[in-house]
């Protein structure tokens, strides 16, 4: 299976550039199944019932959030009853909205994922490294016909690449891939660890890059510069890079073949997969 994962939309620019060439991306990659991660897809905070629409729409199976998820109000009651819809899996019980989507491409084979949030410098929720091992255990690698899953996709949405890392090799064997989200920086560590496990700590942004990790730089550098309150942030509007990167995986083992970056538009010099 080839699936295509891309790193945090943000804003009306990110958005408008994976909505106006996902499709093409899609089938000249080949691509079988496509994750995003769409927690600033709302104005740089958040995502709403639209734009998740707008996303499937344009090819997206399965849309990630994070520390984000509940910025816009009207996602709190929609959340629940979109399954395709997932929020960290490590919030507390009772919080609204799925830990785990399951979906299926076009030759039957069942991809499952799976979305858990660090804890270092961010909110202290569940251990991560324990919830994510009894999310997976729902839908094995490799297990049972109608139960296991034929690939397993871990968004491992964190501040620290460490911790992102970390998890990697915790489930280095046991899922296909571990993809990192939150930082907006696409790092260069993309690999296959030795028990064919792919990750990238992270993927990076649909974005502007002419920012500061998305938003108007301006505004952003003040607060650095002056440590005082400044204008509420806002997404930079400028033409976005699409980041992101495509996984391979082998159809008996379900672990990965092949991890490439993929880039394209925007500042950042551009890189894709081949095909």
């Amino acid at each position: 299976m080839r699936v295509l994962y891309l790193g945090d939309i943000v804003g009306r620019s990110g958005r408008d550039a994976v909505c106006a060439r996902l499709p093409d991306l899609r089938a000249s990659l080949t691509a079988d199944m496509v994750v995003a991660c769409g927690e600033n897809a709302a104005h740089g905070f958040g995502i709403t019932a639209r734009i998740c629409q707008d996303l499937y729409d344009a090819g997206v199976d399965v849309i990630t959030t994070g520390n984000h998820a509940w910025d816009q109000r009207e996602i709190i009651s929609h959340i629940g009853g979109d399954p395709r819809l997932l929020r960290p899996a490590n919030y507390p019980p009772g919080t609204p909205g799925h830990t785990r989507a399951l979906v299926t491409d076009g030759r039957g084979r069942r991809l499952l994922v799976v979305q858990v949030m660090g804890r270092l410098f961010m909110d202290p929720l569940d251990d991560p490294f324990a919830v994510v091992l009894r999310e997976i255990a729902t839908a094995p690698l490799g297990g049972p016909p109608g139960r296991g899953a034929d690939v397993i996709l871990v968004d491992m949405h964190a501040e620290a690449t460490s911790e992102k890392m970390a998890m990697a090799h915790h489930l280095d064997g046991k899922v296909s891939m571990v993809l990192g989200s939150h930082t907006h920086v696409p790092t260069a560590d993309g690999q296959i660890l030795p028990g064919g496990t792919a990750c990238q700590t992270d993927a990076g942004m649909c974005g502007d890059y002419d920012s500061v990790i998305g938003m108007i730089k301006e505004p952003a550098t003040l607060r650095f510069t002056r440590k005082m309150p400044t204008e509420r942030l806002q997404p930079a509007g400028g033409p976005a890079t699409i980041c992101g990167v495509l996984i391979e995986t082998d159809d008996t083992t379900g672990l990965a073949t092949r991890i490439q970056p993929l880039r394209v538009g925007g500042r950042l010099a551009e890189t894709s997969p081949a095909v």
